[in-house]
């Protein structure tokens, strides 16, 4: 019903863009002192739904104290295969708060951040599809929890960050800029540590207790390092920490997984005339025990931490990253540090692989096209076609064949979707995802056969309040 209501309020929007009001520029004066305080945005052109309530946000903002409120609401149908035709919904209501340290008073270089998730309906990838590769970055378990909780220092003019708390993986390492505009998971937080790790590791929606370093070497080169707790729960519980408030931290049990990534930024200085771009070259590493798929007992694929067999001590990934723009349209935008906000089209690739003794998915490859801006009147705007594929490893199937299971293969998900930024505040998109080979191949609990080849729709949209 929420999306259904959040469909035909997008379409009034749309109806009202033509006749939104443009608040009239303030004249230039000798000095700022003097400039009049701006007229607050009308309800069409602000960037939140809520503005800024009479003053009261950027008075906040002004003292160091920054509210962040996002839902994220959306709607799938499977349209034939997977493991039933259907439809499901579910949302994910984000609140943050941001404080700054010398805002308020205390010292300089210093924030504060705490973020919860309300996650609630059904997810596609469970209910309809049965697949690996999640089609939606929100799914999950139907909770609240605490995400964040952690304090960052900068030092050496903001060249050097330091964060030590709760947080997430996911939040700065593998990720590619153009894939963040995509529905599917995969195009975010990699299935393959998500499948291979304790619990899905440190990543949504499970941060888990750690410290991470930054530092910009150069205007080129950045240099990030982090480690958390092995595992974001108790090993072997997997309904624990739902409020995610365990801050659990025992290395010594659940071994202690470390991530390092270099990046690259081309021609994104103010200067630089050429087409810019973001490479990534990581690695990660646990020192905790995983599951040996060389032994003869078969581990479930559900749940891989299941089996009482040999363990194999250490796990290892690496992964490169790579996110360029091709073709400008019109001018270089302003903000030269990010190539998925030039428009124009740009390309992205993410590969990964992992050995086979201790891994159920070895390798995983994310690419696609993003044109952002396609139109003059839609310049905020973009259209994306991705792919994501993944492996299975050769020690799992053989495992699972020596004892006359079901040996899964490969997965492959197509996604292609339009992203409309209706306003500052809304974003709407429809999106279609082609699924080869649900679950890597593997048999229909609920019809004879392998779960077959699925065709979902999906709708999303979020709200910045």
């Amino acid at each position: 019903m929420r999306v259904a209501i959040t469909t035909a309020f997008a379409l009034v929007l749309l109806a009202h863009q033509a006749a939104a009001q443009t608040a009239a520029p303030v004249p230039e004066s000798k000095s700022d002192a003097e400039k009049p305080a701006e007229p607050e945005k009308s309800f069409w052109e602000r960037d939140t739904l809520l503005g800024d309530l009479g003053g009261v946000r950027s008075k906040l903002v002004d003292h160091g104290i920054t509210f962040g409120l996002i839902d994220t609401e959306e709607g799938f149908a499977n349209l034939s295969g997977g493991l039933r035709r259907s439809t499901v919904y579910e949302g994910l209501t984000q609140v943050s708060l941001k404080l700054d340290t010398a805002k308020l008073g205390l010292w300089e270089g210093g924030t504060f951040y705490a973020s919860l998730d309300q996650i609630h309906g059904r997810g596609p990838s469970r209910y309809l599809v049965g697949n690996l590769q999640t089609l939606s970055s929100i799914e999950s378990q139907q909770s609240t929890k605490l995400y964040d909780l952690y304090y960052e220092h900068a030092l050496l003019n903001n060249a050097l960050s330091i964060r030590v708390g709760q947080f997430g993986a996911d939040e700065e390492f593998t990720l590619t800029s153009y894939g963040a505009g995509f529905v599917n998971s995969n195009f975010g937080f990699p299935v393959l540590p998500a499948v291979d790790l304790p619990n899905g590791g440190p990543a949504y929606p499970l941060a888990a207790l750690g410290a991470r370093v930054k530092y910009a070497a150069t205007d080129q080169i950045t240099l990030l390092g982090a480690a958390f707790n092995g595992d974001p729960i108790s090993p072997y519980q997997t309904a624990q920490n739902t409020n995610g408030t365990d801050f659990r931290w025992n290395p010594p049990k659940d071994g202690v997984f470390m991530i390092g990534e270099m990046q690259y930024a081309m021609n994104q200085g103010e200067k630089d005339a050429g087409l810019p771009g973001t490479y990534r070259l990581g690695m990660w590493y646990h020192t905790g025990a995983f599951n040996n798929y060389t032994a003869r007992t078969a581990v479930s694929f559900a749940n891989p931490y299941s089996g009482t067999g040999a363990k194999v001590q250490n796990n290892y990934s690496v992964y490169a990253v790579a996110d360029q723009l091709v073709w400008r349209m019109g001018e270089k935008s302003g903000d030269s540090a990010d190539p998925a906000k030039q428009r124009g089209i740009g390309v992205f690739a993410r590969l990964m692989g992992s050995p086979s003794q201790q891994n159920q998915i070895t390798f995983a490859a994310s690419g696609g096209v993003v044109w952002k801006g396609p139109l003059d009147a839609r310049q905020d705007d973009q259209i994306g076609l991705g792919v994501n594929y993944t492996v299975i490893g050769s020690a799992y199937r053989a495992q699972q064949r020596a004892a006359g299971l079901p040996a899964p293969s490969s997965e492959t998900v197509f996604e292609v979707n339009y992203l409309a930024q209706l306003t500052g505040w809304l974003q709407v998109q429809p999106s279609l995802e082609y699924v080869v080979r649900p679950g890597g191949g593997v048999p229909n609990p609920n019809a004879p056969g392998v779960i077959k080849n699925a065709t979902v729709v999906g709708l999303r949209s979020i709200v910045t309040f």
